[in-house]
């Protein structure tokens, strides 16, 4: 696409960017997708890295939204977006404004102060990046660090689950079940509360990993999508179920969503 078919916008903020790009999304959501490109730039705490912003949105026919509030680099902001003809929206300012003059009292003009009071906020973040780092079994020590730890054949959508669980802030290991590899020992060693097995109908899973082989450019004929490979998958995972004693969920007919839900109940109680 040419520089007219499509317009970046450029997301600033003082502080992760977070608030603004939310907003900026929800604007966009009415128009087609591919007519816009999203760029975050956090952190922005000094002009230098305003005057490349401004540089780059002048050089990419781009429009610039912002969640700055020191007042030093906002009015830098606006007065660099207005000589070179920028389109540039401000996010909170006039939010704050039509507040503080209600309160009758002047804002602080510090950057970040809803994170930094945030105490959820790091604990989602922690607990986000936890659930990558222990993906796939990736890491066994994960599992003695977890609050939830999910185990199930491949395709019964471990990875999805950890990340929607991270999103309500808990720290989520997922171990596939593989009858080549024995399970790492510490699942055997955690209370059996925090493990959650996946299980799943074959002729499910059939057509799952069909379509992720075709996706690959792969042949649907390989072992890893055959009934006969995912029966004795499945059969090994329901033994080392039994075998570790954990609570099973059924995810066959269930979205993500739903699924998550029923765990994050399941959990809750234990965390307290």
């Amino acid at each position: 696409m040419s520089q007219k078919d499509y317009s970046i916008v450029y997301v600033l903020s003082d502080s992760v960017g977070e608030t603004a790009e939310l907003v900026v999304r929800a604007a966009l959501s009415q128009f087609d997708e591919e007519k816009s490109v999203i760029r975050r730039i956090p952190y922005v705490e000094d002009t230098a890295i305003v005057d490349e912003v401004i540089s780059q949105a002048l050089e990419n026919n781009g429009v610039i939204a912002f969640t700055v509030v020191l007042p030093l680099v906002r009015e830098h902001l606006l007065a660099e977006a207005s000589k070179y003809n920028i389109p540039v929206y401000d996010i909170l300012t006039p939010l704050i404004s039509m507040v503080g003059k209600r309160l009758n009292v002047p804002p602080k003009n510090e950057s970040g102060l809803m994170h930094t009071l945030d105490e959820d906020y790091f604990k989602k973040v922690e607990a986000i990046e936890f659930a990558v780092k222990y993906d796939d079994g990736r890491d066994p020590r994960g599992v003695e660090r977890a609050d939830v730890v999910l185990v199930g054949v491949s395709r019964t959508s471990k990875t999805p689950l950890s990340q929607y669980l991270a999103h309500k802030s808990l720290k989520v290991a997922n171990v596939p079940l593989v009858p080549e590899v024995d399970p790492p020992e510490e699942l055997f060693s955690i209370p059996v509360e925090k493990i959650v097995g996946l299980k799943i109908n074959p002729e499910k899973l059939n057509g799952i990993r069909a379509e992720r082989l075709k996706a690959l450019g792969l042949k649907e004929e390989a072992s890893y999508a055959t009934l006969d490979r995912i029966q004795e998958e499945l059969i090994y995972s329901e033994e080392v179920m039994e075998k570790l004693g954990c609570e099973v969920i059924d995810v066959s007919t269930k979205a993500v969503e739903e699924t998550a839900n029923l765990i994050y109940q399941m959990v809750r109680g234990n965390l307290k």
